[in-house]
């Protein structure tokens, strides 16, 4: 079995600038999830995207010599992610003239994951005869308890029941992608566009190892928890 990881980072960044090279315990970002996928020596491949010269560079020095120079078009900000991993997988068969069977991302913004985690959800994925498979972790805020939203200009509960659950552990329990890992198999993934199928399955991560950085407040956390 053939697997691909693939590290997708962009070099323009709204919430924190150069967030994807910007050093968290001495290292930059994105080298984290690079780290991760060496050590874990689960790949046949590492291959990361960018749009940005600088962070090639530098990920170059970690290790890695599959670099793709992300078309213009693929790189963004409503860009989503999942026509850039399928590009990067093209782009690995072409190179290395073979098939990639299951095609592993990491997102280079969800440094707190384990190598354990990457293996367990690969494994959890095998075991469930999955086509695909997403990391969540238990959700902060119910839509069916505390989360409200404005319509038409009136505050009201995300989730209209006809019947309000009184406290947290009445309501069903939900959950929230954190973005750490993705799982697909290469058919489902050259075909589809989304992550959700009537095949696909999660592996659930506890909160501490679910930080996704988008904000100066979320990069100070993830600071504080490796160090």
């Amino acid at each position: 079995m053939n697997i691909l990881c693939t590290i997708c980072v962009r070099g323009g960044s709204k919430g924190i600038k150069n967030k994807n090279i910007k050093k968290i315990k001495n290292e930059p970002l994105v080298c984290h999830s690079v780290n991760q996928a060496i050590k874990s020596k689960l790949f046949d491949e590492i291959v990361v995207s960018s749009d940005s010269k600088k962070i090639l560079d530098i990920v170059k020095k970690s290790g890695v010599k599959n670099l793709i120079k992300r078309p213009k078009k693929l790189a963004n900000d409503s860009s989503p992610k999942i026509p850039v991993i399928r590009h990067s997988l093209m782009e690995m068969e072409k190179k290395y003239n073979k098939t990639f069977d299951i095609i592993i991302d990491l997102d280079a913004t969800s440094p707190l994951r384990e190598i354990l985690d990457i293996k367990k959800a690969l494994k959890k994925m095998i075991s469930s005869k999955s086509n695909n498979l997403i990391t969540a972790c238990l959700s902060r805020r119910n839509p069916y308890f505390n989360a409200i939203e404005f319509k038409k200009n009136k505050i009201q509960p995300v989730k209209i029941l006809k019947k309000q659950f009184t406290s947290r552990q009445e309501a069903p329990v939900v959950y929230d992608m954190n973005a750490s890992i993705y799982i697909w198999k290469r058919n489902f993934l050259l075909k589809s566009n989304t992550v959700f199928n009537k095949k696909t399955s999660v592996y659930i991560m506890p909160e501490e190892r679910s930080f996704d950085i988008d904000s100066e407040f979320d990069f100070k956390i993830v600071s504080a928890l490796l160090n």
